[in-house]
Formats: structure tokens, C-alpha cells, sequence
């Protein structure tokens, strides 16, 4: 069997720049439209990236830990054959958010989210949202910081800091959490079926302006925020005693 040609594609980091010039040596270089899978040699950021700059192509995905955080990376261990840990990874396939936004200057803006699509404040003002599920209003008025949807493999991020689920993955759900509410004082969120079309819209744009963010990509000044889950998904492998429902479903019982 031959061997796997592979894309390395590395964070600017120091070390990810050294495991760079060490892998490429040992097993070659091929841009990412010719090869049969990715390696992003980085932190959880530089993943993101990665998925978002080729996630099109299709292709598997086997990130090497060489940043801060690696909830989605494997370790990075030099002295095996990588090779062999390709052939062994266990797939995990993600399914991204898909975000349509409208902003007041008449704009309209799509964006594909692995973690989260988020709803901020801009001002000192309290943001004032309503949510609408499947064309159906559902919370007339959420007064608060913001608001957000997560995936499954992001609902252990910004959705868990926010105090939001975390949701096992492949539970064909997605999680809808309030980021500080102020009103209503009770509603801590929901948890609801991946296929419900969710959309946010902003009550009162002028005085309390709000943008939307995408994994790192931000958007100001929207109107209303349409987020559903896709129907594609990219494929994350992972080493088969670490992989990433075992990593979720112990995040549920850390302190």
C-alpha cells in the first residue's frame, strides 16, 4: 500500500514552524488540491482555519498538537510513523453552521461555522434579540449580551463558558444559549434538533447595535441572523483511544 500523500499546513508558531520542515522532510509536500489528507500542525485556532480554507475539498483531516489548545488536534509525537497514525485514526465527521446575515447598510453575508455563530452587543448597551425557531417566534425579546448557537464539537468552547450543554457528538442536536441575559432571568437556553432553522432578529439596531461572529469571522451592524446546520461535513481523524466523543463526554464530568 502507498503511502498517503500529505498536505502539512502549519500555524506561525514556532514550534508548528520547526514540526514543519521535520515532516516535510520525512514525508514529502503536497498542496492541499493534490493530496489525500490534511495535516494542520497547530493549535484548535489554526484547525478552524484550516477547515474553513479547505474544508471544500472534502478531504480527511489529522491535526498535530503544536499550540495552546488541541481539543481537536492529536498529540504530536515525532518518533512515530505517521503514516501508521493516519491508518489508525478514528473519523469523526462534523457538520458546520451555515449563517445568512442582513446588516442596515443593505449587505448580505454568509459564512460557514464549525464552533459557534455568536450574537455581541457593539456598545455598553444591552443587545435586544428576538429568536424565531422553524418561522416561529419563540422568545419575543432576550435582553442581555448576545446570544449564540453551537455544534456539537463547539458546545466544549464558547458555549460551555457561557454556562450552555454540551452536546454529545452525532446527537443530531445543536445548542441555542444565552450570552449573560439580563431578561428573561430564568431562560438558561435550549437544546434542539440540527435541523431547525434558527433566526435572531435585532430589535432595535440604532440604539443597540449588534454584530455577528462566525468562528473568528465578524460581521457588524446586522439586522437579523438566519443559522442552520449543514447538510456537508468535513471529517476530523483522531487517535482511536482519544477520540472526540470520548474527549465531549468527558468534559461532562470535569469540575
Amino acid at each position: 500500500m502507498s503511502s498517503p500523500r500529505i498536505a502539512f499546513l502549519a500555524s506561525s508558531a514556532a514550534p508548528a514552524q520547526q514540526a514543519l520542515a521535520e515532516l516535510t522532510a520525512r514525508y514529502g509536500q503536497w498542496q492541499p488540491e493534490q493530496a489525500d489528507v490534511l495535516c494542520p500542525l497547530g493549535g484548535d485556532g489554526f484547525m478552524l482555519q484550516t477547515l474553513h480554507r479547505h474544508g471544500d475539498l472534502g478531504l480527511p483531516v489529522f491535526g498535530l498538537k503544536l499550540g495552546t489548545v488541541g481539543f481537536l488536534m492529536n498529540q504530536h509525537r515525532p518518533e512515530d510513523d505517521l503514516c501508521q497514525r493516519l491508518a489508525g485514526g478514528q473519523p469523526a465527521h462534523l457538520h458546520p453552521l451555515e449563517m445568512t446575515a442582513f446588516t442596515a447598510g443593505g449587505e448580505q453575508v454568509s459564512e460557514r461555522a464549525y464552533n459557534d455563530v455568536s450574537m455581541l452587543r457593539q456598545t455598553r448597551q444591552a443587545a435586544h434579540i428576538g429568536i424565531d425557531l422553524n418561522g416561529q417566534e419563540r422568545l419575543p425579546e432576550l435582553v442581555g449580551d448576545g446570544v449564540l448557537v453551537a455544534s456539537p464539537a463547539g458546545s466544549t468552547a464558547y458555549n460551555y463558558s457561557a454556562h450552555g450543554p454540551v452536546l454529545p457528538l452525532g446527537s443530531q442536536t445543536i445548542a441555542l444559549t444565552p450570552l449573560a441575559a439580563y431578561r428573561p432571568r430564568r431562560w438558561r437556553g435550549a437544546i434542539l434538533k440540527a435541523n431547525t432553522v434558527v433566526r435572531f432578529r435585532v430589535l432595535d439596531p440604532v440604539k443597540r447595535p449588534v454584530s455577528v461572529t462566525a468562528d473568528s469571522h465578524e460581521t457588524r451592524d446586522v439586522l437579523h441572523v438566519t443559522i442552520v446546520q449543514s447538510q456537508r461535513h468535513v471529517s476530523i481523524k483522531l487517535k482511536q483511544k482519544h477520540n472526540l466523543e470520548e474527549r465531549i463526554l468527558n468534559e461532562q464530568f470535569l469540575s
